[in-house]
């Protein structure tokens, strides 16, 4: 007897629990996937040194920019990104002029310019860190402090006298016409094989270096910062070639140590703790005015200390950078209105 067996119909659907086990599987595929792309990416992030590895780090980011946030360093940078569409790079022949961008994302050749300020790592470390050539790190780092000194100049932190009035703490009620307070430092640099090494001598360090003046407003921020000279000049000569006298109004006055011996040369008042000249002894008034003047001016010596936590000026700076060691000093100097909170939080005057 013949019994066929029926054909198989194709249109038939299949059955509803077949149908969602397939598509479980799938969705379950999918998930998996999209899980491993994650892994990778991660993995992708942590082996390769840039901005984003950090970004989850405050301290990290403390560590190797000196700003105090992630947030504060990114605030930062909306603040400049526009402008690093225009950027003006430093090619290999040293020529400044528009050219093709590095391997580096823009924000992370800013990351390596920050590392070298504020870890003065070896230019073959960064080289290393970021996988791309020395020849570049050099290139990176002398196009950005170009680029910062131009942008950051442009803004302008001369403050004018509304400004400085209207900030003016409470503690300086007996020195209210106080503009600016002034102060030198010295940055050690590497020992010239030429007759600069009597010009960069410095005495008072005993050693090479390069001598700059910084001038802060009495509420913290830094609004002045002089070019670099050799270390063998002294503060009287720093302050006339600075370019600070034209700045400064009869109206106002500067703040200064005992070694600026400037009345002559300023066309306003100038407070300086006493020093006894051709006396024995100071008087009881001129001590307590001494030791209040000191305690004023210890926040403009804060202010260079912030600057030297950038380990690229807290060590000996090599020649080669001479070429752009005015622009990194003063971006670091400027910088320092940025990367932290207020210099002075609170301002106490007690009683001597």
């Amino acid at each position: 007897m013949d019994v066929r067996r029926p054909d198989h119909d194709y249109c038939s659907s299949a059955e509803p629990c077949a149908l969602d086990l397939a598509l479980g599987v799938i969705a379950e595929v999918r998930a998996e996937n999209a899980e491993l792309r994650r892994q990778m990416e991660e993995m992708a992030i942590s082996n390769k040194f840039g901005l984003e590895r950090f970004a989850a780090s405050d301290e990290d980011i403390r560590f190797y920019t000196r700003f105090a946030s992630y947030a504060h360093l990114m605030s930062f940078w909306s603040q400049i990104e526009p402008a690093t569409h225009d950027i003006v790079r430093v090619t290999r022949a040293q020529i400044i002029r528009p050219s093709l961008p590095t391997s580096l994302q823009p924000m992370n050749e800013f990351f390596l310019f920050m590392m070298y300020l504020s870890l003065g790592p070896a230019q073959k470390d960064l080289a290393q860190r970021f996988k791309i050539h020395q020849s570049t790190v050099s290139r990176i780092i002398t196009t950005w402090a170009n680029f910062l000194y131009t942008v950051l100049g442009a803004i302008g932190i001369w403050l004018d006298e509304m400004t400085i009035k209207q900030n003016l703490p409470e503690v300086f009620s007996d020195y209210s016409d106080t503009h600016v307070i002034l102060d030198c430092t010295e940055l050690r640099c590497q020992t010239p094989d030429s007759l600069l090494q009597s010009e960069m001598y410095s005495n008072y360090k005993s050693h090479s270096t390069f001598k700059g003046l910084i001038g802060m407003a009495p509420h913290g921020p830094v609004m002045f910062v002089s070019p670099l000279y050799q270390g063998s000049i002294s503060d009287r000569e720093i302050l006339k070639q600075s370019g600070l006298v034209p700045l400064l109004q009869p109206s106002m006055a500067i703040m200064v140590d005992k070694g600026f011996l400037v009345e002559d040369l300023v066309p306003c008042k100038v407070y300086i703790p006493a020093f006894l000249r051709k006396k024995q002894q100071l008087s009881r008034e001129e001590v307590r005015e001494t030791q209040f003047i000191a305690r004023l001016r210890v926040h403009v010596e804060r202010v260079i200390r912030r600057v030297k936590e950038h380990k690229l000026f807290s060590t000996e700076i090599p020649l080669s950078l001479t070429g752009c060691i005015n622009q990194l000093f003063a971006v670091a100097c400027v910088l320092i209105n940025y990367q932290n909170g207020p210099l002075v939080k609170a301002w106490a005057r007690k009683e001597l």
